[in-house]
């Protein structure tokens, strides 16, 4: 398929799904803002959309908890989510849920894009970014570091379509590895298997993730300082220093010799210790120089909408289409001042947003052409 202008959602099914018993959505590739009490299941419809992106959706919750809950159940709910996707090559039907399929006992994911089964979640990658904030990453530079490279990792996806599947390859893997050393068995031919697998696949994801920070980086600078202040960005980690210096194939080997000598203390620890999978997004307030862990609430949130704004002008530029942004609950926290420069950004976009709030009026400047919908106790009202 043909890079898009411009990818939104057309309209949104969901069955089963949380609160949804069965809801459609008809949005024409508008803004949507989503408003009720908390509790209505605004975040709820949010999370469906980030299934039409590769992983676990925003609030990385396990298959069989995703379905809506039912008395006396057995087995988890078979839910659903798909779209029609406007492109300028027409409009693609897309969809993801549990398989139907699937022997009892066993939660699969699978994908379908045209009517055709997908063989991965990439090819969801392929046809859309999407890129999110909710309340809860509001820590994310003060926690620890796995939630960093999983917001960093959703950003590469736009840029390296393989990202998904070598992160997937990476940690059955090394999964595999660490319940062997831990169970004491397993021979050497074994093992090294699995650690030539978490070498090739895992220098592939620090060369893609500091490819990535490197286009970041340039778009970030690009803009003066403006309501969301510019960030800093670099990639720390053993494999991202090597890559600095040495070529692929030598930091492959490079890192199947450093597994093969930690697999007494990886078998102690019960976990790899090293590898792309310990990396960190270091990211700094460019003006103060301050490190962003440090900087005060307001201004973390600040770093973090500037970011994704950023990597919103990147991939427009880079894939010909900005991302889709799903925004729970961001305007509360913003002052009127952010509030009107992020609607400003994201008209200039030209991008289909997704925002929730309680509060009707924190979004009175969004464009003239957004979707407003009500929802209360998963029922979608969307105003005429």
């Amino acid at each position: 398929m043909e890079t898009a202008s411009r990818v939104a959602i057309e309209r949104l099914t969901v069955s089963e799904f949380r609160c949804y018993g069965a809801a459609v959505l008809t949005a024409e590739g508008r803004s949507v803002v989503l408003t009720g009490p908390n509790g209505a299941g605004k975040t709820n419809l949010l999370e469906a959309v980030s299934f039409l992106a590769p992983g676990r959706g925003l609030r990385r919750a396990p298959l069989a908890d995703v379905g809506r809950r039912r008395a006396n159940a057995t087995e988890p709910t078979r839910w659903a989510v798909s779209a029609r996707l406007m492109t300028d090559t027409g409009v693609v039907p897309v969809g993801t849920g549990l398989d139907p399929s699937a022997p009892p006992g066993t939660l699969r994911r699978i994908v379908r894009v045209d009517g055709r089964p997908a063989p991965s979640q990439t090819a969801l990658a392929e046809l859309a970014t999407i890129q999110w904030l909710t309340p809860q990453m509001d820590r994310l530079f003060a926690d620890g570091s796995s939630g960093r490279r999983r917001f960093f990792d959703r950003m590469v996806y736009g840029y390296h379509k393989g990202h998904s599947a070598a992160l997937t390859a990476y940690e059955q893997a090394m999964r595999e590895r660490t319940r062997l050393l831990r169970e004491g068995r397993g021979d050497d031919r074994w093992l090294a298997a699995l650690e030539d697998a978490m070498a090739t696949h895992g220098v592939s994801i620090s060369a893609a993730r500091l490819a990535t920070a490197e286009r970041l980086v340039r778009a970030v600078r690009v803009r003066s300082e403006s309501a969301f202040p510019q960030a800093d960005i670099a990639l720390s980690g053993t494999v991202e220093a090597w890559l600095a210096d040495k070529p692929a194939a030598e930091v492959e080997d490079a890192l199947r010799a450093l597994l093969r000598e930690r697999r007494p203390i990886d078998a102690a620890a019960g976990a790899a210790t090293e590898g792309p999978h310990r990396a960190d997004l270091v990211v700094h307030h460019a003006a103060k120089g301050m490190p962003a862990a440090q900087c005060s609430t307001g201004e973390q949130k600040a770093l973090l909408i500037g970011l994704i704004l950023a990597n919103g002008r990147l991939t427009a530029s880079e894939r010909g289409s900005p991302p889709i942004f799903l925004l729970d609950e961001v305007a509360a926290h913003l002052d009127a001042n952010r509030r009107r420069a992020l609607f400003e950004e994201l008209a200039a976009l030209g991008c289909q947003a997704w925002l929730s709030g309680t509060d009707r009026g924190l979004f009175d400047g969004m464009a003239a052409e957004t979707l407003y919908v009500t929802v209360e106790d998963g029922q979608l009202r969307p105003e005429s």
